[in-house]
């Protein structure tokens, strides 16, 4: 029988005995048998707050004051996206939302940056129509980048890894925080547009900390339910580079965001999706492998993964 999205104590592995943190890395295993589970955290309430706040005051903007923070050539990978952009793969219909994105810039002499700039780009933040922002977002990005790390351990636990298999992999990776605006979808251009279509994220693990309303459903045993976390916690999901990774183990959590029947509110929510670093070559570990389960990936780098997927859901630029 399916076991739904659990809920589990990450502050239990972190501080716990043996005895917790087996239980949390076996809760975490079962769960994310869906590619999806929920966690406890400590992020400062306060600061989430502060980038919400803000981030609601960006997007009540005017389109023309909004539109002066796009970012050409940066793939969305910086700035603002309007409505009708982002497309799932395999979808006919672009996505009813809009979005702003942020990451850590790395300095201008880095390797990795010089390397590989259209994951790198020169950040645009709306400072100029939001005093302010720029700080708490950045701060708001770190406390999540920093979550996502820590529970990146707990992963590696169950997947027969040291608990810090992942910690070189996501040092000054492109990890990227998007703000999302879901528009009333009254006022959507025409049918068959969704807030946003089923989709796999590409990233390892995604997490999001808090929405404003219901919409977001996730794929369990071949049914979309609602994802429903008690209060305070953090959903995190998985992407398509951790089932490489894994072998299979660990699938893609596939999931949409649909207006509930009859909704006339709109919808904001804020993601992170916790990238590895582009040099990184995806092929599942030997731990993960064996005479029951053999090898189903090839190898691939992280950079040329993302390219793909921004290409499919109509987000690369030239």
């Amino acid at each position: 029988m399916d076991e739904g999205i659990l809920d589990v104590d990450l502050l239990a592995f972190e501080r716990g005995d043996a005895r917790a943190r087996d239980a949390v890395v076996d809760g975490v295993r079962r769960s994310l048998a869906n590619g999806f589970v929920y966690t406890s955290s400590d992020l400062p309430v306060d600061l989430l707050d502060s980038a919400y706040g803000l981030l609601q005051r960006f997007f009540a903007l005017e389109p023309d004051t909004k539109r002066r923070f796009r970012a050409p050539g940066a793939s969305g990978q910086t700035g603002y996206t309007e409505v009708l952009v982002e497309t799932a793969a395999g979808s006919d219909h672009p996505d009813w939302k809009e979005m702003l994105n942020w990451a850590d810039p790395l300095p201008a002499g880095h390797p990795l940056r010089l390397r590989f700039p259209a994951f790198y780009p020169e950040p645009v933040l709306p400072e100029a129509a939001v005093p302010g922002i720029t700080a708490v977002l950045g701060e708001f990005h770190r406390a999540i980048a920093d979550l996502q790390r820590r529970f990146l351990r707990v992963i590696a636990v169950g997947m027969g890894c040291g608990d810090g298999f992942f910690e070189e992999m996501v040092r000054e990776a492109p990890t990227l925080t998007r703000a999302l605006r879901y528009p009333p979808m009254a006022q959507a251009p025409g049918e068959g547009h969704v807030w946003a279509a089923a989709h796999g994220d590409i990233n390892l693990i995604t997490a999001l900390p808090r929405a404003t309303g219901p919409g977001l459903q996730v794929r369990v045993a071949g049914e979309w339910v609602e994802a429903a976390p008690p209060e305070g916690r953090v959903i995190i999901n998985t992407g398509l580079m951790l089932e490489r990774l894994s072998n299979g183990r660990i699938p893609t959590g596939w999931h949409r965001v649909v207006a509930p029947p009859g909704a006339t509110d709109e919808r904001f929510s804020v993601v992170q999706f916790c990238h590895a670093r582009p040099w990184t070559v995806l092929a599942p570990v030997p731990s993960c492998c064996g005479p029951d389960q053999p090898q189903r990936y090839s190898a691939i780098s992280a950079a040329d993964a993302l390219e793909e997927v921004l290409y499919r859901i109509n987000l690369l630029e030239n």
